[in-house]
């Protein structure tokens, strides 16, 4: 590969990724970072995992992985032959060619950004900032950060961007739980403040990555992750709307999605559910809506969707009341078992799950509820602190109603459809299924 700069800096730093002699860090061992880790190890980088949590830095060092997408084995092999360990916050930080930062961007209670975690990992590096160094930040945020946010701060250390130091904006695409698309082999886009802090970022994700799709600039590269998880919010709403006018007309909203799915064109099949959970799709939309709002605009879409899509578990509440009335009970006192709170199948993860909503909303209506989760064995948080009970016959039976929140596939559905007395089914878990009971499907 040619050289891509005349720039001494740029060359030493080029010649470290071509060889694999450079040091990558990355800030923040979770469900992005920790795969990130192991993809750079994997290709020969000397890796240095960070993190303020000194459990998982334990963890790292162990060879114990506590994200389901990677092996214990196989971390355990990386970390063993001295290509990854892991650490706190300091100076070892200063040592990395190559740092990527992985941190949360959650939203506060008033849907405005949360970038607390941005500007405490930006700190960290402008600590030990030195020439040479490559920082790129893979944290889905709005359209700016990057520019607006990191770089000023950088820049106070008296060193240029795209001479002294280069950055870049690389959006995670992390689909936990998927057993086709990895870190690996999802294509990785890449954008730079400069063309040349492009290209030295490509140059060090195409060791890890299959593919790498560059743009034009760091707000690009922003805006693609956006535009990827609004997409789907906006449908998501669409479809949840559609279940709702479906029910209304006496309408199979299942039947009728899967009738249009046949459609070889101009159709995209998404499904209906009781609400929206994890870490992206109910939250980045909101970041895009709150960055047009300071310029005057109005997210339409988003905003409808998000109203939508945020009230699916009250109208779960509603079905499971109208369920339970045909059989002559209330919700109040009524024993309810609800299968599944993790926000997706498969998964133990529980961030912004509508599960832990419907929970919360049965328990104030005076319902007796337990749930059922294989991947998630206790819940103490979000107000809630409850252990999981085991989906066999004794506890489908003793449910007056039993709701299907996640369609895990560990979920024995032939033990459900013949012992469950009233399922409302929020999934089509029990899709060609002759069931005992009744079944009401969302």
């Amino acid at each position: 590969m040619n050289t891509l700069a005349p720039s001494t800096v740029a060359a030493s730093l080029q010649k470290k990724l071509e060889d694999r002699t450079a040091v990558v860090a990355v800030i923040g061992l979770g469900y992005v970072g920790l795969p990130l880790c192991v993809e750079f190890a994997r290709a020969g980088y000397q890796v240095l995992g960070v993190d303020v949590d000194q459990r998982r830095v334990d963890a790292v060092n162990r060879g114990d992985s506590y994200i389901g997408d990677i092996p214990t084995a196989e971390l355990g092999l990386l970390v063993k032959a001295g290509k990854l360990r892991a650490v706190l916050p300091g100076v070892e930080l200063e040592t990395a060619d190559c740092i990527s930062i992985c941190v949360p961007t959650p939203l506060r209670k008033t849907r405005d950004p949360d970038i607390s975690y941005i500007n405490s990992a930006t700190a960290m590096v402008k600590a030990t900032l030195r020439r040479g160094q490559l920082v790129v930040l893979e944290s889905t945020t709005y359209p700016g950060t990057t520019e607006e946010v990191i770089l000023p701060r950088l820049a106070e250390t008296g060193l240029k961007a795209g001479e002294d130091f280069f950055l870049a904006f690389s959006p995670e695409r992390v689909d936990p739980g998927n057993p086709k698309f990895n870190t690996r082999n999802t294509p990785k886009v890449v954008g730079g403040h400069t063309p040349l802090c492009a290209q030295l970022a490509a140059l060090l994700y195409s060791a890890a990555v299959d593919r790498v799709v560059p743009v034009n600039s760091c707000a690009a590269a922003e805006m693609v992750k956006l535009l990827e998880n609004t997409f789907r919010s906006v449908n998501i709403g669409l479809v949840n709307e559609m279940a709702i006018m479906c029910r209304k007309l006496n309408v199979d909203v299942w039947e009728v999605i899967a009738a249009a799915a046949t459609k070889p064109f101009g159709f995209m099949p998404f499904w209906p559910g009781p609400g929206l959970g994890g870490h992206c799709i109910p939250i980045d939309p909101h970041y895009l809506s709150w960055k047009l709002r300071a310029l005057n605009y109005n997210a339409r879409f988003i905003e409808m969707a998000g109203e939508i899509n945020s009230h699916m578990p009250e109208y779960v509440l509603d079905l499971c009341a109208q369920s339970l009335n045909t059989d002559t009970k209330p919700l109040k006192g009524s024993r309810v078992l609800v299968l599944g709170v993790a926000y997706k199948r498969d998964v133990d993860d529980c961030r912004e799950s509508p599960g832990l909503d419907i929970i919360t909303m049965l328990q104030q209506a005076g319902s007796r509820v337990e749930y059922a989760d294989p991947h998630v064995p206790k819940i103490d948080f979000h107000g809630l602190d409850m252990r999981a009970v085991p989906c066999d016959k004794a506890q489908l039976a003793a449910a007056d109603l039993v709701i299907v929140v996640t369609d895990h596939t560990a979920f024995d559905i032939a033990l459900i459809a013949e012992h469950a007395r009233l399922i409302v089914d929020t999934r089509n878990l029990m899709k060609g299924r002759s069931v005992k009971g009744r079944l009401v499907r969302l």
